[in-house]
């Protein structure tokens, strides 16, 4: 009796271990696929990883591979960056998705353009990099009807061949201070002024 007992108990036992194996190798299905520390990772985070659909668990492998590709400067470059983000008003973390997701859109060619231009301005001297800062702050701050003027002028200036560019240069340059004054505020004031 306690014999038979006793292998009931057991084969209970085994049969509940072979049911929890079955479930445990469908939950991990896809995983002998990865490698030991990225399938160690999934199991320390199963409950999360079983919520995920399979397109989620591919962007999940991915760029943790890609964060294992960077190199600890980068790492914590990314960890800094992330600190900041988690920093913001949920108005400015809105604003940067939106600009990642606006980045992510961008053409590949406009991307590279986009970031040689970004390099370029890195490169500048610190008080340059400030004089375009304030610019860009003032372009922002304009009535839209302000940067439609701003935005013709450039225009204008882009459609100038390089000599008459110089030649604008040289002439600003000579002309005194106090003109200089004089004429930005009456640029200002023309600005200001409704359109026709």
């Amino acid at each position: 009796m306690a014999r038979a007992l006793l292998r009931a108990l057991l084969l209970i036992a085994v049969l509940v271990l072979a049911a929890l194996e079955v479930a445990w190798g469908q939950s991990l299905e896809g995983l002998d696929r990865l490698g030991p520390e990225e399938r160690a990772i999934v199991e320390r985070h199963l409950e999360r990883w079983q919520k995920l659909t399979p397109d989620e668990r591919q962007r999940v492998l991915e760029n943790y591979r890609h964060w294992k590709s960077l190199s600890p400067e980068d790492r914590q470059t990314a960890r800094e960056h992330f600190k900041r983000f988690r920093q913001m008003t949920p108005d400015e973390r809105a604003r940067v998705v939106q600009d990642l997701k606006r980045w992510n859109e961008l053409p590949e060619s406009r991307k590279q353009e986009l970031q040689r231009t970004y390099e370029r301005f890195q490169r500048l001297p610190p008080e340059r990099q400030k004089r375009i800062q304030e610019r860009l702050r003032r372009y922002e701050a304009m009535t839209p009807e302000e940067r439609e003027r701003v935005n013709q002028n450039f225009a204008r200036w882009q459609s100038l061949t390089p000599e008459q560019r110089q030649q604008l240069r040289e002439r600003w340059q000579q002309t005194p201070p106090e003109e200089r004054q004089r004429l930005r505020q009456q640029l200002r004031q023309q600005q200001l002024r409704p359109g026709p």
